[in-house]
């Protein structure tokens, strides 16, 4: 007969993970949303794509993107908008402000 042995209910390693978690910003709901538009914060979001509007860190993740949905428009460097030029001179004078953090958290 197999089965004859009982599991533990919870490790600390689990529980520890678990609040962990719990309470680390991993960048995503409604508190993630100005890290991923690069509104507020300048967040993870720079370039942002000219035909559908989506947003992407870098210009090679923007080719890519552009290559795999507009395989029939030809990729120009020149028509991705930087969501962080407008951003730039607003952070600046407010410096204050936290950078977005994809660690971390003010919930302990």
């Amino acid at each position: 007969m197999t089965g004859k042995a009982k599991p533990k209910k919870h490790t600390a390693k689990e529980i520890q993970a678990k609040v962990d978690a719990a309470t680390t910003n991993r960048g995503g709901g409604k508190a993630g949303l100005a890290d991923r538009s690069g509104i507020e914060k300048g967040g993870h979001a720079k370039f942002e794509c000219p035909h559908c509007k989506i947003t992407a860190p870098d210009v090679k993740s923007m080719q890519i993107h552009h290559d795999a949905k507009h395989p029939k428009i030809p990729f120009d460097e020149t028509k991705i908008s930087n969501l962080h030029v407008s951003v730039a001179t607003a952070t600046v004078a407010e410096s204050s402000k936290p950078r977005p953090g994809v660690r971390g958290s003010h919930k302990k």
